[in-house]
């Protein structure tokens, strides 16, 4: 099988600190060719990281460098890590030179950019021999803690409720802070976040989300509004449960919990010396219990995942594969219409909003 030849648009803490590292445990998939960011001082610092990994990766930048990734044809594939506002017009600039993409998460930065997106991209099969592969970088559905809890979910018995708690602290000491764009981003930390959120909660309910009821509220200026939504959550098989979201507290906590008629399954993260990961914990009608842990590593899984299905685009050259669904870009955009639903819910005092369909 043939190794995927790609790019890396973006060179800031996510590249640095979790894609390089991440990329350099599975190297043995792809070819690493170039980084680029928008100037050569942000370039040259992701490369020189890089380096000590994939030795001939060359430095990219400005528009002239966006220019030599698209027209090389050598390069097949090409990941976007940038700020949520620029990276729908660079992913499609690059779709439509043939590359396949990888885009990080929000699929987009608003609800009629996303279906911008969608019409342009659907389109691309008029103009093009083949459609581009293009994914959105969702890690939970990646996570084998989750992969693992939507098996469990059939031994809980019909699902009655479920309750999701979200404390995360986005204050200065988080490297996350100082990303401008969050801060200048409709929704902020919530929706950049939220949509972890609404991702594992639809691939562990199996089902959609149909309407949603919200309140918000600001109390922490420092951050971008809202930072704490409190949203009820009704699903298409008639059940409902919570979602609560705090980005503005000083500890940190993530819970799932889904209670059934036979017991009640529920995820937490947790930090093992020094491991995190999630704690997926299975309690039965008779009082028995059964855990288990599983350390982080739904970045590798998704990555793996997209250099296998471009690694199949390159040779076959048509439509005969089939993408990995759980990256697909119209996934992605579903994930981020139920956050939008909760926010716009938020600024109307918690009415019920329905959630679009994409």
């Amino acid at each position: 099988m043939e190794r995927p030849q790609i790019a890396i648009l973006g060179a800031g803490i996510f590249v640095r600190t979790e894609y390089i590292p991440r990329l350099a445990q599975i190297s043995q998939l792809f070819t690493l060719r170039a980084i680029w960011s928008r100037t050569e001082e942000s370039a040259r610092g992701a490369v020189d990281i890089a380096k000590e990994f994939f030795p001939e990766v060359e430095c990219k930048w400005g528009d002239a460098g966006i220019d030599d990734i698209i027209q090389d044809a050598s390069i097949n594939a090409v990941l976007v890590v940038l700020a949520a506002q620029f990276q729908v017009d660079l992913s499609l600039r690059l779709l439509r030179g043939g590359k396949h993409v990888l885009q990080e998460k929000p699929a987009a930065a608003s609800i009629t950019e996303l279906e911008t997106a969608l019409s342009s991209y659907n389109s691309l099969i008029t103009t093009l021999p083949y459609q581009p592969i293009w994914a959105v970088a969702e890690n939970y559905r990646f996570e084998p803690a989750f992969v693992e809890g939507t098996k469990l979910m059939a031994d809980i018995g019909d699902l009655l409720n479920f309750q999701i708690i979200v404390e995360a602290p986005m204050n200065s000491s988080n490297p996350y802070f100082s990303s401008s764009w969050r801060h200048s981003f409709t929704g902020g930390y919530i929706l950049d976040m939220g949509v972890h959120f609404t991702a594992s909660l639809r691939m562990l309910v199996g089902c959609e989300i149909t309407s949603v009821s919200a309140m918000t509220s600001h109390v922490d200026t420092t951050l971008p509004p809202p930072d704490s939504m409190s949203s009820v959550i009704q699903l298409e098989n008639g059940r409902s449960g919570v979602l609560v979201t705090v980005v503005s507290s000083k500890t940190l906590k993530l819970l799932w919990r889904f209670v059934g008629t036979n017991g009640t399954l529920q995820i937490n993260f947790e930090n093992r010396e020094g491991e995190y990961g999630f704690l997926v914990t299975l309690f039965m009608a008779d009082g028995e219990s059964r855990s288990s842990f599983y350390p982080l590593s739904g970045v590798n899984e998704e990555l793996k995942a997209f250099f296998h299905d471009v690694s199949q685009a390159i040779l076959k050259k048509d439509e005969s594969f089939r993408a990995e669904p759980r990256m697909s870009y119209a996934e992605g955009g579903r994930d981020l219409v139920v956050i939008d639903a909760m926010l716009e819910s938020g600024k109307k005092l918690g009415a019920l909003v329905q959630v679009k369909k994409t």
